[in-house]
C-alpha cells in the first residue's frame, strides 16, 4: 500500500465528494454538509487540484460528472460504507463478518472442539474461515505479533500481556488396549506399568518432538529412581492411539476421551498408581491476547468455545 501518496490524500474530501456525486450542485452538496456554499466551493478546487480532474462540468445548475468523477461514483459508495461499519460501535453481527480465525490447539481437544465450533461458525457466521493448527513454535510469541489469535493449552504460566481462561479440567491416567495383560487388574501399580514399554504423546502444543525431552512423567519417575522404556513419541494423537490399540504399549493420557467413543478405539482406561506423585487434575486454558479482548469477533469466538466445551465437560473433564 501506497501511504506516502495517501498521506498527501485529504480522506475528509472524499466524503465531499460523494456529496457532490449524489446533489449535484455545490450548494446542496453545501447544506448536506453543514457548510457554507463558498466552503463547497473551496472544497471542490482541493478536490480537482488533488485528482487532477475537473471532475465536474456545469450544464445549466446542474454539475456533470467527467469520466473520471463516474469511475469513482461507481466504487466510492462501497469504499465509504466499509470505513462507516469499520468505526461503527453498532451491534456485532456475526453473519456479516468476514475474515479468519487462527487458533493454535492441542489435537486431542481439537478432535472434539474444532467439528462442533465449525458447525456453529458455518451457521452463524458463513464468512468467517477457522485457521486451526496444533504445530506452533512459540504460542506466546505468535499470540503477541498476531500469527495467532487464540491457544488452547495446559496451563503452565505465562506473561501478563496474555490473558488466560480456564476451559476444563483433565484427570490424567495410563491408556491401554483391550486384551491388554493388565487390562483386567483391579488394581494397577507402577511396577506393573513400568515392564510395559511406552508410547509418549505431547499433550502440549509442540511441533518438534524427541525421545531425548522428557515429560512431567518422565520426570517425576527420575525423582523416585525409576526409568520408563519408551517405543514411539509423537504429537499425532491418532498415531499413538492405533498403536496403543495394535501393542502392548502404555500411554500417559486422560481419564475420559470423547476421542474413544468417536473414533471407537478399544483402549481401557486406568488411574494413576497410587505410589506416583501426580497432580490430580490437569488445567486446560484458553489464551488470548490483552490486544484482541476489546474485538466483537474474538469475544464471540470465546463464547461459542466455551459454549462446546461447556456441552461436553462432562465427557471430557
Amino acid at each position: 500500500m501506497n501511504l506516502q501518496k495517501l498521506n498527501r490524500l485529504d480522506l475528509n474530501l472524499l466524503v465531499s465528494l460523494q456529496a457532490l456525486l449524489e446533489e449535484k450542485s455545490v450548494t446542496r452538496a453545501a447544506a448536506r454538509l453543514f457548510i457554507s456554499q463558498p466552503a463547497m466551493s473551496r472544497v471542490l478546487q482541493r478536490l480537482r487540484d488533488q485528482l487532477d480532474d475537473p471532475l465536474f462540468t456545469r450544464t445549466g445548475n446542474e454539475l456533470v460528472p467527467t469520466p473520471k468523477a463516474r469511475e469513482m461514483q461507481l466504487r466510492l459508495p462501497q469504499l465509504l460504507d466499509s470505513i462507516l461499519d469499520m468505526v461503527s460501535q453498532g451491534t456485532f453481527d456475526p453473519a456479516t463478518y468476514v475474515g479468519e480465525i487462527s487458533i493454535a490447539v492441542p489435537e486431542f481437544v481439537a478432535i472434539t472442539l474444532v467439528s462442533e465450533l465449525t458447525k456453529v461458525v458455518t451457521n452463524d457466521a458463513p464468512g468467517l474461515v477457522l485457521s486451526v493448527s496444533s504445530g506452533i513454535e512459540s504460542v506466546e510469541g505468535d499470540l503477541a505479533v498476531g500469527a495467532l489469535d487464540f491457544a488452547i493449552d495446559i496451563d503452565r504460566g505465562i506473561t501478563d500481556d496474555i490473558t488466560t481462561r480456564t476451559l476444563t479440567n483433565y484427570a490424567p491416567s495410563i491408556w491401554m488396549r483391550h486384551g491388554h495383560p493388565l487390562a483386567n487388574k483391579e488394581k494397577t501399580t507402577l511396577e506393573d506399568i513400568l515392564k510395559y514399554p511406552f508410547v509418549q504423546y505431547y499433550l502440549l502444543i509442540s511441533k518438534r518432538v524427541s525421545a531425548r525431552n522428557n515429560a512431567r512423567f518422565d520426570r517425576t519417575l527420575a525423582e523416585l529412581g525409576l526409568k520408563r522404556e519408551k517405543a514411539l513419541v509423537t504429537n499425532q494423537l491418532l498415531t499413538a492411539m492405533e498403536t496403543v490399540c495394535d501393542t502392548d504399549c502404555l500411554m500417559v493420557a486422560t481419564q475420559k476421551s470423547r476421542v474413544m467413543e468417536r473414533e471407537e478405539h478399544r483402549i481401557v482406561s486406568k488411574p494413576f498408581p497410587e505410589e506416583l506423585p501426580h497432580e490430580e487434575s490437569i488445567k486446560l486454558v484458553l489464551l488470548q491476547h490483552q490486544r484482541t479482548s476489546g474485538s466483537p469477533i474474538h469475544q464471540w469466538i470465546v463464547d461459542r468455545i466455551f459454549g462446546v466445551m461447556e456441552r461436553h465437560d462432562g465427557e471430557v473433564s
